[in-house]
């Protein structure tokens, strides 16, 4: 009787071990999904003209040069730049410290010059908005592919006293960055 139970019990083993085995036979299937594409986007500022947009000459008090710049952003994401200034004091005259620089955004045109004024100052420290990380006061925004004008003028008040035969160069530097995922 043992010998009944014992080959019954590996008859049902081996026969449970069969069907367990069929019970794994699967169909599967699986499917690529590929060229999913990812590319980073771009901030390029430029300005035009590239250089030396406003500059006079043999100025005398009561003078001034007003002139256009465009900004534009070629990139393909939104920007936000600020404008700074440094002027040169090589003859250390300051002539720099005399000089009135007034930016505005550009209205009926640039000789009217009755556009949104955005500064108002010294050459020597002229500024839109902060170049520092992150949005600030004044800074200014273009859409990717976008562009402004901005009107400069420099003026020598007629209340100046001299200094004469002096010399002042500026150069004002554009700073973007990009205005997504930087608050």
């Amino acid at each position: 009787m043992i010998r009944r139970i014992l080959v019954s019990l590996i008859a049902i083993s081996a026969l449970a071990a069969c069907v367990s085995l069929g019970g794994l036979s699967l169909f599967t299937e699986s499917v690529d999904n590929g060229s999913n594409a990812f590319s980073s986007g771009s901030v390029d500022i430029s300005t035009s003209p590239a250089s030396a947009f406003v500059t006079m000459l043999n100025m005398a008090p009561g003078d001034s040069v007003t002139d256009q710049v465009t900004v534009s952003n070629g990139g393909t994401l939104e920007l936000r730049y600020a404008v700074t200034t440094v002027a040169t004091n090589a003859d250390a005259l300051n002539l720099r410290d005399a000089l009135t620089l007034t930016i505005r955004m550009l209205g009926t045109n640039c000789a009217t010059f009755d556009g949104t004024q955005l500064y108002t100052g010294t050459l020597a420290s002229g500024a839109i908005g902060d170049p520092a990380q992150g949005e600030d006061t004044g800074d200014r925004t273009l859409a990717a592919s976008g562009s402004e004008d901005l009107c400069f003028r420099v003026d020598f008040p007629s209340t100046a006293t001299g200094p004469e035969d002096a010399d002042t160069t500026a150069t004002f530097t554009f700073a973007a960055e990009q205005t997504a995922n930087n608050p």
